[in-house]
């Protein structure tokens, strides 16, 4: 019977696919990214920005869209690019000291890639951000596509971006499984009939619903164990 049961996890993992967020997923910037909000916000003079709204408004969310939708009354196209410089180099100057994996990824991605699973990441960051961490933290090799905002004319919570990231995995979007952190992802992940791994950098585990499994990190993941949330169709 163990035999079979090993069988079938092998058999499975050949055949679904793990799709990434990048921002609180693959790393713990999230924190960093609140505090250019706010430095921004303070800048301008537009109140105090919270956690909660923060977090269920703002992340995950692509940032020229957020920046559209609380500057655009005061900023043209080109005024809120320059708004995208200031807050970046805000996050950049404060996370740049912190920027690491989070606890077992590096070792998790390697396990995926020598079990033969396609990797994608699928984030609303910009091309400079992704540029930014994966200069830091040498994943870039372990993800067959990287697919960012730009790319897809639908932001989290559509699931228009994890749906393209499956197209090119060449995988149906039922193999495929989402790690994420935040609200907007989570929707978006379950809008394109994919699993959820949701991971508790943004969230509290009580607070996160509608997904497949929650990690605080990576330390005891394996593809079997992905391979496991099949079992449950």
């Amino acid at each position: 019977m163990a035999d079979l049961k090993n069988r079938w996890v092998l058999e499975v993992t050949k055949h679904f696919a793990a799709i990434f967020d990048m921002d609180g997923t693959l790393i713990d910037n999230t924190p960093y990214h609140f505090k250019s909000w706010q430095a921004l916000f303070k800048k301008y003079h537009k109140g105090e920005l919270t956690k909660e709204t923060y977090y269920n408004d703002i992340s995950g969310v692509p940032i020229m869209d957020t920046l559209s939708r609380l500057f655009g009354s005061d900023h043209d196209e080109a005024g809120l690019k320059e708004l995208l410089k200031e807050k970046e180099a805000f996050y950049r100057e404060l996370y740049a000291p912190h920027l690491t994996a989070i606890n077992g990824l590096v070792d998790f991605l390697t396990g995926l890639k020598n079990a033969g699973i396609k990797m994608a990441m699928a984030t609303s960051a910009t091309v400079e951000d992704i540029d930014f961490i994966l200069k830091k933290i040498p994943i870039r090799k372990d993800f067959d596509e990287i697919v960012n905002s730009s790319m897809v004319s639908k932001p989290k919570p559509n699931p228009d971006i994890f749906l393209k990231a499956a197209e090119k995995l060449n995988t149906p979007a039922s193999q495929c499984i989402v790690f994420e952190d935040s609200i907007a992802g989570i929707k978006a992940g379950k809008s394109a009939g994919m699993k959820v791994v949701a991971i508790t950098t943004g969230h509290k585990a009580a607070d996160l619903h509608n997904v497949d499994l929650i990690i605080d990190d990576y330390t005891t993941l394996n593809s079997q164990k992905l391979a496991a949330l099949f079992e449950k169709n």
